[in-house]
C-alpha cells in the first residue's frame, strides 16, 4: 500500500462515523485529487462506502466496510505499534521537544497550504 493511501486508511480505520472527503484531506494533508482517487479506489475495491449526508448532498460521508476494516487492521494496527514504540525510545524530554515542534510544523504546514490555496 503507498504512503498516501496508508494515510488515508489509518484515518478512516479509527472515525467511526466516517468522514468527508474534505476532512481527510485536512488530517492527511493531502489534495483534493488524491484523496478522491484514493477513495475511487478503496471503494472499487470495496474497503469503503459513500453516502451523501441528508443535509447536504455535496458533501459524502466515506466509511470504511467491514471488509474493508478486516484488510487494513493488521497494517494499521502495525503502524500505530510502530509509532507508539518509537515515541518510547525517547526521554521524556525528547518527547516533549518533538511533540513541539511537531505542532508548530503543522500549524507552518497548514498555513502555508492555506495561504496557497487562497492566491
Amino acid at each position: 500500500m503507498l504512503m498516501k493511501t496508508l494515510l488515508v486508511v489509518n484515518a478512516l480505520f479509527y472515525a467511526e462515523d466516517g468522514m468527508t472527503q474534505a476532512e481527510i484531506c485536512r488530517r492527511t494533508f493531502q489534495s483534493k485529487q488524491t484523496v478522491n482517487l484514493i477513495i475511487k479506489n478503496l471503494l472499487k475495491d470495496g474497503y469503503v462506502t459513500v453516502a451523501g449526508m441528508p443535509e447536504n448532498k455535496r458533501n459524502k460521508i466515506v466509511r470504511m466496510t467491514g471488509s474493508g476494516k478486516a484488510y487494513c487492521e493488521k497494517v494499521v494496527r502495525h503502524i500505530t505499534w510502530a509509532e507508539d514504540t518509537a515515541m518510547s525510545m525517547f526521554t521524556p524530554k525528547e518527547q516533549e521537544q518533538l511533540i513541539a515542534l511537531s505542532r508548530t510544523f503543522t500549524k507552518n504546514l497548514a498555513e502555508l497550504i492555506n495561504r496557497e490555496t487562497e492566491d
